[in-house]
């Protein structure tokens, strides 16, 4: 009878402690994710449980190619395969916070006649596997201070798309080569709280620009999401261009919140060490900006 009780005494203390580091994850401020296309395994069920083995909190998943098709070769709308994905997330843990419309990067956001249907899919993926955020660069061809002569159009497909991500309760993160103030006046523009930026360390520093500068100037509001990483050269640790501390002083005083996704940072001799790459820029911030786990 002791022993029984003994057992039963021990399953209430592991619960309460797997209860306790649930809390704790859900409850943690600052969340380290990665991506799958950058994991090698676009839309692959495999990323998730690399994404557990690498020790990161939650992971992107692409919404898959697109060159000219009219929208993405999304195979998540297929129910057998989302329902896949979500219960893998879930057996492990893991969040899948956003999905990405990486296709946009190559192809033209703001000259493709079919941009809507898209961006539909998109959406209608999102409510189907309960994510709040996408990814939505503006690439090449999209890019405003290159082609300037497109930013009527951007900005009145954005206000189509801003329109769209209202009615569906989701946020579009776009990823722009502006200027932290160039990007307030262009929202502005947009005007649409359901556009909002995703923002990308490297951008500002390959330009020469104050990265902590221009993360006041954005302000809490406007960022939805960070690419927290720079260019292929070295890790994060040894990255003497970033200064992380700094940056999360900086959100501290902000009280952003949120997403904080590897995306570079790898180590230009061994780019495809995808475990050695991802997995030190993950613990290097989560040591950063979770030390209070």
């Amino acid at each position: 009878m002791q022993s029984l009780i003994k057992k039963i005494i021990c399953l209430f203390l592991v619960a309460g402690v797997l209860q306790t580091v649930s809390f704790a994850q859900s409850s943690q401020r600052y969340k380290i994710g990665l991506i799958d296309l950058m994991l090698l395994k676009r839309q692959k069920l495999g990323a998730i449980p690399l994404t557990k083995q690498i020790g990161a909190d939650g992971l992107e998943v692409d919404m898959g190619g697109l060159g000219t098709r009219p929208t993405f070769d999304n195979q998540l709308l297929t129910d057998s395969v989302r329902k896949q994905f979500i219960d893998k997330a879930k057996e492990l843990n893991l969040e899948i916070f956003s999905l990405a419309m990486t296709g946009y990067y190559a192809q033209s956001f703001c000259g493709r006649t079919e941009y809507v249907k898209s961006i539909e899919d998109c959406i209608a993926t999102m409510k189907l596997m309960n994510v709040k955020t996408a990814f939505l660069p503006l690439g090449v061809q999209c890019d405003l201070r290159k082609n300037p002569e497109v930013r009527d159009s951007v900005v009145a497909r954005l206000k189509i798309a801003g329109k769209m991500a209202k009615e569906a309760g989701v946020v579009i993160g776009i990823e722009t080569a502006l200027s932290a103030k160039e990007e307030v006046t262009l929202l502005k523009e947009i005007g649409s709280k359901n556009i909002q930026i995703y923002f990308n360390f490297s951008n500002p520093l390959k330009e020469g620009r104050d990265l902590i500068n221009e993360l006041e100037i954005l302000g809490k509001d406007r960022i939805c999401m960070i690419h927290c990483t720079n260019k292929d050269s070295v890790w994060l640790q040894n990255d003497s261009q970033i200064d992380l501390r700094k940056v999360k002083q900086t959100l501290d005083k902000m009280k952003w919140s949120g997403w904080l996704v590897i995306e570079r940072s790898r180590d230009a001799t061994k780019p495809k060490d995808v475990k050695g790459n991802y997995g030190a820029n993950t613990a290097y911030l989560k040591s950063i900006f979770q030390t209070g786990l």
